[in-house]
């Protein structure tokens, strides 16, 4: 599965306003419903659903990194965006530091598999230093949106 296959491009956030952990989630959900990729009626228990997925351990997966997600059955598929913290949220990460980029994923509770692609996507990509290094840089989301297109055509992968 390829980012082109789940990230709603509208939704894509180069600078999030928030600094808390539940505030940045409230947020790129928010940028995810605005751009069609969710119905704005489902943004709140998509946020509560996340929250209780973080109770079971934090998603901040170290080196800067969080992958919040969920299952949800608003959505009739795999659903995500991306945004970048240039100061960083705290998320009770793995490694105790801030978190600079995220990938929020909402996938249907009937499609684990398709879930399970879209996480191990995300993941292959992270381990990719040049890949996190400029997504940390960018200054848009187009230069995000650039960035998530050349990972799709593995111009990252060594």
């Amino acid at each position: 599965m390829k980012f082109a296959d789940f990230i709603c491009s509208g939704s894509v956030t180069a600078e999030v306003e928030s600094e808390s952990k539940e505030a940045v989630i409230t947020e790129i959900v928010k940028n995810l419903a605005d751009a069609g990729g969710i119905s704005k009626d489902a943004c709140d228990d998509i946020v509560a659903a996340i929250m209780k997925r973080e109770e079971l351990g934090s998603t901040g997966i170290g080196r800067g990194i969080a992958v919040p997600h969920t299952k949800h059955d608003s959505v009739t598929k795999p659903v995500g965006t991306v945004a970048v913290s240039k100061e960083g949220v705290d998320f009770d990460s793995l490694d105790g530091e801030k978190v600079e980029l995220l990938f929020l994923l909402v996938s249907p509770p009937d499609q684990p598999k398709d879930h399970l692609r879209a996480l191990e996507n995300i993941s292959r990509q992270l381990e990719e230093d040049t890949f996190r290094r400029f997504l940390k840089q960018s200054k848009t989301a187009k230069d995000i949106q650039q960035l998530l297109e050349e990972a799709d055509n593995n111009q990252f992968v060594s």
